[in-house]
Parts: C-alpha cells; sequence; structure tokens
C-alpha cells in the first residue's frame, strides 16, 4: 500500500511551554508532503523530523490565530536560502495574503521562487485543491475567527483489481484488460459474457483524514467527517475546565471524543493541549471513555492511515 504518513510537529495550544511545539502536521502521501498549520517554531520541528523541503508544495492554514500560522515566514526564508526555485501553494481564508504579503515582500522579495495564496472561504464546505492522488476539502469549523479544518481524501489508484487466474482462464487479452478493471464484463468469441465480479476483486478504499482545527463542540460537522480513517480533534480543555471552553470556542477531550463516535471514525487524534495540563493522560482517559480508539497525540509521533 502507498505511504499516506501523518507527522505531528507541535500539538500546544496558544500558550508556549518547554513540552509541547505549536501546532503544526505534514502529510507525506507517495512521498509528496504537505503542511497544515504553520506555528512558530514549524521548521525547526520539520528538520528534526528529517522532512525534504523540497518536497512540500502546499501549505493549508486553518486559520490566522498565531500559533497556527506565525511560522510561515520563517519558513518561507528559509526555502529561499536552500535556493528553491517551485512555487509554494499556501491555502487559506482571504486576509492571508493581506498579512503575510508585506512581511514577504520586506524580507524575501529577492528569493528565486514565487509564493501563491489561495483564499478559500471558511464558512462553506468545498473542493479547495486536487491532483491525480488527492483531493482536499474545507470543513466549516466554529471559533472565535473565520476557521476552517481540512478533509485530506485519497483518490483510488483503480476501481478493480484483476484476479490473474481468472484472466488467463478465460484468455482476456490484454487490449481488454484496462476495461475489465473499470468494471466491465468480458465476452469471449463464443459469445460467453463473463460477469466482472468473476474476473476482479474490489479495490482498495480511498483512505481519508480529517483535520478539526480550534473549535467548539460542533455537530455540523459530523456529517462531512463520517467514516474517515483518522480524525484529528483539538482537545484543549479538559471535563473540570468545561466552562473555559465554552468561552473561547474551545472543545474538550470528552466532546472531541464524542463527535468521533457520532461520525463513526476508525480512530481519533488529540492534540491543542492548555499549557494547564502538565500530563495530557487525562485527557486522554476522559476522550477513551467514550470513544476507545482514542490517541494522545506528541511531537514527531508518526502516524499511518
Amino acid at each position: 500500500m502507498e505511504r499516506f504518513d501523518l507527522n505531528i510537529l507541535g500539538c500546544g495550544s496558544a500558550l508556549p511551554t518547554t513540552k509541547h511545539h505549536l501546532s503544526s502536521q505534514v502529510i507525506n502521501l507517495r512521498d509528496k508532503l504537505f503542511m497544515i498549520d504553520c506555528g512558530e517554531g514549524t521548521q525547526m520541528q520539520f528538520r528534526s523530523m528529517k522532512l525534504n523541503f523540497n518536497r512540500l508544495n502546499h501549505i493549508f492554514l486553518s486559520h490566522l490565530h498565531g500559533d497556527h500560522c506565525l511560522g510561515l515566514p520563517g519558513l518561507i526564508s528559509t526555502m529561499g536560502l536552500l535556493g528553491r526555485t517551485a512555487e509554494l501553494h499556501v491555502h487559506a481564508q482571504p486576509d492571508a495574503e493581506k498579512v503575510f504579503k508585506p512581511a514577504l515582500q520586506y524580507f524575501c522579495n529577492r528569493f528565486p521562487y514565487q509564493v501563491l495564496f489561495h483564499p478559500f472561504n471558511p464558512a462553506k464546505n468545498e473542493l479547495i485543491w486536487e491532483d491525480r492522488t488527492l483531493k482536499v476539502y474545507t470543513i466549516p469549523l466554529k471559533h472565535r475567527v473565520p476557521t476552517a479544518g481540512f478533509l485530506f481524501e485519497e483518490k483510488p489508484a483503480s476501481l478493480r483489481h484483476i484476479i490473474r487466474e481468472m484472466i488467463d482462464f478465460y484468455r482476456v487479452p490484454v487490449s481488454q484488460i484496462k476495461a475489465v478493471k473499470d468494471g466491465a464484463d468480458f465476452v469471449t468469441p463464443e459469445k460467453e459474457v463473463i460477469p466482472n465480479h468473476r474476473l476482479t476483486r474490489p479495490g482498495k478504499l480511498p483512505r481519508k483524514y480529517a483535520y478539526c482545527s480550534d473549535t467548539c463542540y460542533f455537530e455540523k460537522i459530523i456529517p462531512l467527517i463520517e467514516g474517515v480513517d483518522l480524525l484529528y480533534h483539538e482537545a484543549t480543555f479538559g471535563e473540570k475546565d468545561s466552562a473555559s471552553a465554552q468561552l473561547t470556542f474551545h472543545s474538550t477531550a470528552r466532546q472531541a471524543a464524542q463527535i468521533a463516535k457520532s461520525a463513526k471514525v476508525k480512530r481519533l487524534l488529540l492534540g491543542h493541549y492548555s499549557a494547564r495540563y502538565p500530563d495530557e493522560s487525562i485527557l486522554l482517559k476522559e476522550a477513551q471513555e467514550i470513544f476507545p480508539e482514542t490517541i494522545q497525540g506528541n511531537e514527531k509521533m508518526v502516524i499511518k492511515i
């Protein structure tokens, strides 16, 4: 199976600590890298995890709070110093270009590559980017500023897998193999129709990863993330601090687990921990009481999807 890995660069929240870095993740899909959020210090974590700067071409920013985006100018500067020439694409809400363009023009105006901003509407669920292997959709969230999560959906490599013994038995010509893979029946020279299910087996289901950044408990996202292989959902607070979660438009670990359970996801990943918890295992325990397939995110963790 082709690589589809999630690398966690930072899983802390707004207040810096010596234990956690600020929010950032990198998806490695078939050796192409896609960054989600870029808090301060992200480029150091990127290098520490031995990720390749040249393979990073797309950055997705969930919202414009500093702990999710202030690492961007430094990362862009480092890429220029490394001699990058390929375009870098930044997908974010429309204000991102107004915020970052002046800094880039001041510090990075002589670099030999372009940074292209692609605005999206964080209030809409829509396809914002795709290539031959991946689709990326926005997931509208509910936070103090316009915020969107992202759904990364792999495109299937093929619809069906041929059964070699049956292809040989019925002497299917090479010229018709593609049609059979696409679901067509085979008609022998004697006009016998061989059903496709006899010649093929179902292809692997495309894998899906949903990233739900800063948000309060928001049931409207459930149908958008239903059945994903891995869900990242912020879990800033424990239940004893649920009032703080409500006040700041964040979620508790238990609320994240309830979303995962209702959406019937396969696994839940927690992160964005408040600095008030020296031991986040209490958040993991609260989530697992609702949704046992919960993982406690930590820096330098690599999760296969």
